[in-house]
């Protein structure tokens, strides 16, 4: 089993790619969706979504390093002990969580046709579709797939890092 501050790296790059993959995810469903309308005053029309991320709290990282440092094993008496050893503790779920958050977030946004022979045209022949813009959903979608790799090229090359530690 490899210690948590080695297994860190792949929890982050791990947190990057669920966030790729639902950006993917969003857009996929936006795109699919982007012709789809419901008569008017139906709460079943599909509405846009979007991913927001945040970023990890400073708090976040000064725990991970407090258990980084606190974990280390003191091989002789006179060496120092790490500050806060003995007070504070993390939970081992939350020690490598540096990753983004995600949240996807619907959006009221909507554009109106006119089309009067449409089902779903209302009194006055408008027709209510959700407001996606493919050109944007399209840039999302490879950004995010490149984005993707990039965190599979960081698995990859610790990896081979690990791989060549146990060489030595």
């Amino acid at each position: 089993m490899l210690p948590s501050r080695l297994s860190s790296v792949f929890r982050t790059a791990a947190q990057g790619l669920a966030v790729q993959r639902e950006k993917i995810s969003v857009a996929s469903r936006n795109i699919a969706n982007a012709q789809t309308s419901s008569p008017q005053g139906s709460s079943d029309i599909y509405r846009p979504q979007t991913v927001q991320t945040s970023a990890p709290t400073q708090d976040s990282f000064r725990n991970v390093l407090l258990e980084s440092v606190s974990s280390l094993k003191t091989t002789n008496s006179n060496h120092i002990s790490a500050p806060g050893e003995t007070t504070h503790s993390v939970r081992s779920e939350q020690v490598g969580n540096l990753g983004p958050g995600l949240e996807v977030v619907e959006q009221d946004k909507f554009r109106y046709e006119y089309d009067p022979n449409h089902p779903d045209a209302d009194e006055n022949g408008m027709v209510r579709y959700p407001d996606v813009d493919l050109i944007r959903e399209m840039t999302q979608m490879v950004s995010a797939n490149r984005l993707y790799e990039a965190n599979l090229s960081s698995i990859e090359a610790e990896k081979q890092i690990i791989k060549r530690a146990f060489e030595i």
